[in-house]
């Protein structure tokens, strides 16, 4: 009797490590075919089964866990997670990421904590536990001072102080310090509430110099340490999936911020302590630039009129969920004989491929969104530039003003068209906090009022034009 217990703890050993490989497996896939929109559903729902198959055989390890407070957990998960992402608009999946990323960290860090004051593991391990909870711990706070400000409940614009760079680092230092301090003596418990709490106001330190144009970056960074996070906890915990699949999950996040960081002309030094956001305009005190504007009825004809219109989607489509009456316009100057198109920014709206996902939704055809590097030289033979609530990803200035805040960013070359039409509210500044010269140029018409009844109204008298 007793010899068949190690052949079955054996043969559940067997079935939930080749789960892992499976569910791994699935990551893997899923991160590959994520990368096309072609591919991107099936993407998700492969990575969906991955993490069942993932949360199943670590269920079958009676050893870790107890089916009560794991049912009990998967209830509250639920109970949270389903009305968060069916209750969550569109325009706010960049405050759901930041929050997704802070509860993932948080799990990854509690984990860790729970593992410490378990088992004071020594060496290695303790190494691979400290850095663990470092990661976690501050991505923690730092996703939800990220959420804060895509938010607008704390301010976008960056928050500064005198020596703020090393005051940062020495924060860093410390907790390093302390770190290493634990993994050479594990059972000096005073030191691990110390060794938190650095990390806790490192993460906060580490996103109150940025400003809100920085968020497509820092999201995906912060994607990245809840990763690398995730992957420690697998060597710490001696767990290969979590080792492979965190490592993914941080290397994609890492890939993704080069990808922003060059994207907006920035360095990793920049993002981390820099930031944009200061107010700057180039009108002298009280001047009063000229601006041109327009009625719909108006625009509908240009429009109609065009032989080729390029759209340009940006934050402000994505607040007024215009994107379906958009494609409505699409499909009314198509039926015209209009050739339309989609100029895609990579950094567009409050995280990378936000306009892909909104436009996808309202099911633009994926031919139709063409990429900035691709669509850039095509703008000089463009009849009309249709800006649907962009702002910085369309300023001259990143090209004519060495001194602004942009400066050197890539943009998209609307300014080039034959005639320019910006569909926004009013004449504020974007989220770089600096004034538009696209607005004030001959060329540009202004058309004043909310994305989406705008846009209806275009509709109507294109049909009727």
């Amino acid at each position: 009797m007793n010899s068949a217990v190690p052949q079955v703890a054996a043969e559940a050993f067997g079935v939930y490590q080749a789960l892992y490989i499976v569910a791994a497996a699935c990551f893997i896939l899923a991160l590959k075919w994520m990368s096309s929109p072609v591919t991107a559903r099936r993407g998700v729902l492969t990575a969906e089964l991955g993490m069942l198959l993932a949360v199943v055989s670590t269920m079958m390890r009676h050893e870790v866990v107890t089916y009560q407070w794991i049912i009990g957990g998967l209830l509250l998960g639920a109970a949270i997670g389903v009305p968060l992402a069916m209750l969550m608009p569109m325009t706010h999946v960049p405050q759901r990421t930041a929050i997704s990323q802070a509860c993932g960290a948080l799990a990854s860090a509690l984990i860790g904590t729970a593992e410490y004051y378990r088992t004071f593991p020594t060496g290695f391990t303790m190494a691979a536990l400290m850095v663990e909870t470092l990661l976690g711990f501050l991505t923690v706070t730092a996703s939800c001072m990220a959420f804060g400000k895509l938010n607008e409940m704390l301010p976008s614009r960056p928050i500064t102080f005198k020596g703020q760079t090393f005051f940062n680092l020495g924060v860093l230092a410390a907790a390093l310090a302390v770190g290493i301090a634990i993994v050479m003596d594990p059972h000096n418990t005073m030191l691990f509430p110390v060794f938190v709490l650095l990390a806790l106001i490192f993460g906060v330190l580490l996103i109150i110099p940025l400003g809100g144009a920085d968020m497509p970056t820092v999201i995906a960074l912060l994607n990245s340490y809840a990763g690398l996070s995730a992957c420690a906890m697998g060597f710490a915990l001696d767990n290969k999936l979590l080792i492979i699949s965190g490592a993914l999950d941080g290397s994609s996040g890492f890939i993704l911020s080069i990808i922003m960081c060059k994207a907006m002309n920035r360095s990793f030094t920049n993002v981390l302590f820099g930031g944009f956001g200061q107010v700057q305009t180039s009108a002298a005190a009280g001047e009063q630039k000229p601006i041109r504007s327009a009625t719909a009825e108006e625009a509908a004809q240009i429009l109609a009129s065009s032989s080729s219109v390029v759209i340009i989607p940006g934050y402000g489509m994505a607040v007024a969920q215009a994107q379906h009456k958009i494609r409505e316009l699409s499909d009314s100057l198509t039926k015209k004989g209009v050739e339309v198109k989609f100029a895609i920014h990579p950094v567009a709206g409050r995280m990378p491929g936000h306009m892909n996902v909104l436009l996808a939704e309202a099911d633009v055809p994926y031919d139709k969104l063409i990429e900035m590097d691709d669509i850039n030289g095509e703008f000089g033979m463009t009849d009309v530039a249709l800006i649907v609530g962009a702002n910085d990803i369309v300023n001259p200035a990143a090209i004519n003003d060495p001194a602004s805040p942009i400066a050197g960013m890539p943009i998209l070359d609307a300014y080039k068209a034959r005639t320019v039409m910006v569909i926004k509210r009013g004449m504020s500044p974007g989220f770089a906090g600096i004034d538009n010269e696209l607005y004030y140029m001959d060329k540009t018409l202004m058309l004043f009022g909310d994305a989406k009844s705008f846009v209806t109204e275009l509709v109507k008298e294109v049909a009727a034009a």
